[in-house]
């Protein structure tokens, strides 16, 4: 079969998804099962695979889904906990004495709070957070929503403690290895490990770079958008504040990345920046000239509201600050003891490990979980029973906040299993009897015939389809790793800045993605509103993309061609 063909045929899955969940509107809980049924159908029937093959494949996939899904339900157990203590409205209430500026606000708690959740967390948990707080003070549900879905990009990349990384891109250690050992040169990294913390480098300088304009950006968007007199140059009044901001969370971003890999760039770039940023703004350094604010309340338009009504000077402090805080110190703590290779506890944690190797007898299918490792469980799920003790939160509390927290399970859990499962076919489909190339081989094979050399421009708009067909930066990367990774090598580029664009894209599909956007809608009381809201966000996702790939393109061919 022509290679041309057999692409066309790989993308059938695709389609499906694009067809049920843009088209139809269909949510991922529906399409993505469909979608992996069309799959395992074309990779029996073209590819040749063996039905036990392809059932093997399926619960791979299935066990590594679990793994994430472990993750998501410690974030969202993390937030429920939180809530039910009265630990989420103290720290509201602390943000409202740091500054009266909307634009100051902003900043703090939608760009540098929401990245220190996206650190830790992940998995949209930052729009779902953050939007709640500037509601409660005072902010229209529309543009709560809004910026922080668009500063839920810059982060999203090293989200979950990197998980969109080291998970996302786990289906590419074998070629990266069969590459080291063929090597006549030295890659500048001599293990797998070190190839993510390149591919992580290269994405933080990328998301790096285009951070300055996106904070300057979404400001300007507040203001034409939710300003008495719709101008953007309103936003330009708190520049100096925009930039400095920038600085204190890209600085210890970029230095993270280089020095400790994939896992805490987000989170301890949040983290240090707050710690930088809120004591500034507290003394006023770098504040605008005017104080900007939005319209009277009468004089918002109909969309901008929900059905949720909030008095923002009715938070009261639950506990003290500190208190209310010490959960999330404790994560992050938590997080950096077990993650560093010079200190013991990582060893500990790694101890146990439940594997099935050779799954329904075939030799290239393995699972493997270490449960005290995952996030979900250390530290998420071990905070979270903390906090019942140190908040002393009432039993009945503590109950209600697991049970929702197994609810909201539900459907992520669905939607997760399958896509990762429709992954891991894929993958696995270069494993045939007929000698094809794998499913996301071809599509690549095919697609630098089309785009050539020119491909980085389009790169990360491949990861940001991805983020918003299956509601994660990690199962984009998932989908779309080999891919991106043969398409490097058919057109000789290099292989870590093709997959940090990906990353990139994968990050700021965030804004449009719709799982993420109906999450926070929903923590705001919008109600149908989804599609002016990606509407809205689209914009800046697609200027996004298109300064990563024009980035991309430097790297590729002017300033770093030698690049692995």
């Amino acid at each position: 079969m022509q290679p041309e063909i057999l692409a066309l045929i790989a993308v059938i899955p695709f389609i499906i998804v694009l067809t049920l969940m843009v088209g139809m509107r269909w949510p991922a809980t529906r399409a993505m099962p469909i979608a992996w049924a069309a799959c395992a159908v074309l990779g029996a029937a073209v590819w040749k695979m063996p039905l036990g093959f392809l059932a093997a494949a399926t619960l791979s996939g299935f066990g590594n889904a679990i793994n994430v899904l472990i993750i998501v339900f410690g974030a969202i157990l993390i937030l429920y906990t939180m809530q039910s203590s009265g630990a989420m409205e103290t720290i509201s209430c602390g943000f409202l004495g740091i500054s009266r500026d909307r634009r100051i606000q902003t900043i703090i708690i939608a760009f540098l709070f929401g990245a220190f959740i996206e650190g830790s967390a992940g998995f949209g948990t930052p729009a779902a957070i953050a939007a709640p707080l500037l509601l409660g003070l005072g902010f229209p549900a529309l543009a709560a929503v809004c910026v922080c879905l668009i500063f839920n990009s810059v982060p999203v990349t090293f989200g979950a403690v990197g998980t969109p990384i080291w998970f996302g891109f786990m289906t590419l250690k074998t070629p990266v290895e069969k590459a080291l050992a063929t090597a006549n040169s030295n890659p500048g990294f001599s293990s797998f490990d070190g190839f993510l913390k390149h591919v992580g480098q290269w994405s933080a300088v990328i998301h790096t770079i285009i951070a300055f304009g996106l904070l300057l950006f979404a400001l300007c968007f507040l203001t034409r958008f939710f300003g008495a007199n719709k101008r953007w140059t309103e936003g330009l009044g708190a520049w100096k504040f925009a930039v400095f901001s920038t600085v204190a969370f890209t600085t210890p971003y970029l230095l993270t990345a280089y020095f400790f890999g994939v896992e805490f760039p987000s989170l301890l770039g949040g983290l240090v920046g707050l710690g930088i940023v809120v004591p500034a703004a507290k003394k006023g350094f770098f504040q605008p000239r005017t104080v900007w604010d939005f319209p009277e309340r009468s004089a918002w338009e109909k969309d901008w509201t929900g059905i949720i009504e909030v008095d923002a000077t009715s938070h009261k402090q639950r506990m003290s600050p500190f208190l209310a805080w010490l959960p999330y110190v404790l994560i992050a703590a938590l997080l950096v003891l077990t993650r560093i290779n010079a200190l013991p506890f990582k060893g500990w944690v790694n101890a146990w490990s439940i594997t099935f190797p050779r799954i329904l007898g075939y030799e290239t299918i393995n699972f493997a979980m270490k449960p005290l490792y995952l996030p979900g469980v250390m530290p998420f799920m071990l905070v979270a029973m903390l906090t019942i003790f140190l908040h002393r939160i009432p039993r009945e509390q503590v109950a209600k906040a697991w049970c929702e927290s197994f609810k909201r399970m539900k459907s992520p859990s669905i939607a997760m299993l399958f896509a990762v499962a429709l992954v891991e076919i894929m993958k696995q489909s270069g494993n045939n009897v007929v000698g094809y190339s794998s499913m996301p081989l071809s599509m690549a094979e095919a697609i630098a015939d089309i785009a050539g050399r020119t491909w980085p421009l389009f790169a990360a708009y491949v990861g940001a389809l991805g983020s918003f067909i299956a509601g994660s930066c990690t199962v984009s990367n998932l989908m779309f790793a080999d891919f991106q990774y043969g398409l490097a090598s058919a057109i000789g580029t290099s292989h870590e800045i093709i997959l940090a664009l990906q990353a990139v894209g994968g990050a700021m599909g965030n804004m449009t993605c719709v799982h993420n956007v109906v999450a926070a809608s929903a923590t705001v009381g919008l109600i149908g509103m989804e599609g002016l809201i990606i509407r809205r966000t689209m914009i800046p996702m697609f200027l996004y993309g298109l300064c990563a790939g024009i980035i991309g393109l430097l790297f590729c061919y002017v300033f770093f061609p030698g690049v692995f």
